[in-house]
């Protein structure tokens, strides 16, 4: 499954590496409202949450669906500013159709409404359908809806009022603390592209984002996630990626129609292992599902062995022990070593313990 942006014709200039504060406040809400999410940030996410007036909590978590499960397009910029009051003048320039699809995305689920060729403003259907999905979702889904649907611009006033209560909160602070690191990656991403092409760029933007080019002599960047949808970046200008301190493990991708695409995409963190991808995950899994390799691995996890221990210890051919540690080894699950004419395996214990975290990682991109 993923998610597939067409940029055949599209010059690598249009690709746009810039930071947000909007979409970082975007994504420091996400961490409050989900905190299981974001282990690394459990310390922030309590501090500021014991910190946050009581009044501006109360409208947050009045307003989470906007950035819980799902983020609102708006919230993540085609054309970010160099403040958080110039990016908000932008949204307000959206015009309601666009602004209520972006916002009824979180609050209806997966069903991406399309505001050029039915608005739940001027359709009742869709007006009919989108209450619908947000009263499945919760009373103040439902409540939100409502209200969004009946009046839209007193909603968005009430939203921007909100966003700009978080800077003086807590996002004003964080803010001026991550971004040099975010200008600094940018700018890394941004000389990768022009020294290095668009492929190595995405390889290090995460593991999950990759360049296919085909033999139709088209141009596609494909990101790894639970969608399976394709968007062209022709109309829209380009493409642009936002670096989050605040992201990790998510990489968010806005490709909805009228929007330019974007994905917001984690930058790395000292001390925290690289990203893998979920093909390596579902590889390691798989690698450990079959009974026999999973015996070894417990073997390998006491101590090295060779191959004639392995076999002996589980009265096992050599060849047949070859082949299954040279599945662990493919998967990335064993340490080796030489000791003179042996070769000793060993399990990566380090690798193999971070395998839940990696597949929480994975699933939650």
């Amino acid at each position: 499954m993923s998610v597939t942006i067409d940029i055949t014709g599209l010059p690598d200039e249009r690709l746009l590496f810039t930071p947000s504060p909007l979409a970082e406040l975007n994504a420091m809400l996400h961490v409050l409202a989900e905190p299981a999410h974001h282990p690394a940030l459990h310390g922030w996410a309590s501090c500021t949450t014991a910190t946050i007036p009581p009044e501006l909590a109360e409208r947050l978590l009045e307003a989470d669906f906007l950035w819980r499960s799902s983020r609102a397009d708006f919230l993540a910029p085609g054309l970010p500013g160099a403040t958080l009051a110039e990016e908000l003048d932008a949204v307000d320039r959206i015009d309601d159709e666009l602004y209520v699809a972006g916002a009824l995305i979180t609050t209806c689920g997966s069903s991406r409404l399309n505001p050029r060729t039915v608005s739940p403003l001027t359709d009742p259907a869709a007006n009919e359908r989108a209450r619908e999905l947000a009263l499945a979702r919760g009373p103040r889904q439902a409540a939100f809806a409502d209200r969004l649907l009946a009046d839209p611009p007193a909603v968005r006033a009430l939203v921007r009022r909100m966003l700009e209560d978080c800077v003086p909160a807590f996002f004003a602070d964080a803010w001026q603390r991550v971004l040099p690191d975010l200008a600094a990656d940018a700018r890394r991403k941004t000389d990768l592209l022009t020294h290095r092409g668009l492929g190595e760029t995405l390889a290090a933007v995460s593991p999950s984002v990759s360049l296919d080019q085909g033999a139709d002599g088209r141009r596609r960047i494909v990101i790894d996630k639970l969608q399976d949808s394709t968007t062209s970046a022709a109309d829209s200008g380009g493409v642009t990626f936002i670096p989050t301190a605040f992201g990790r493990p998510h990489l968010l991708v806005v490709y909805a129609p009228g929007w330019r695409p974007v994905l917001q995409y984690p930058v790395g963190e000292a001390g925290l292992p690289e990203p893998v991808s979920l093909a390596v995950v579902q590889q390691r899994l798989e690698a450990l599902a079959h009974p026999v390799r999973l015996r070894l691995a417990r073997t390998m996890a006491r101590g090295p062995h060779t191959t004639g221990e392995l076999a002996s210890a589980w009265e096992l051919s050599a060849p047949e022990v070859s082949r299954h540690l040279a599945v662990l080894r493919k998967a990335g699950l064993l340490t080796t070593q030489r000791r003179g004419r042996y070769m000793l395996y060993q399990l990566d214990l380090a690798g193999s313990a971070r395998l839940g975290s990696d597949l929480l990682e994975a699933v939650l991109r």
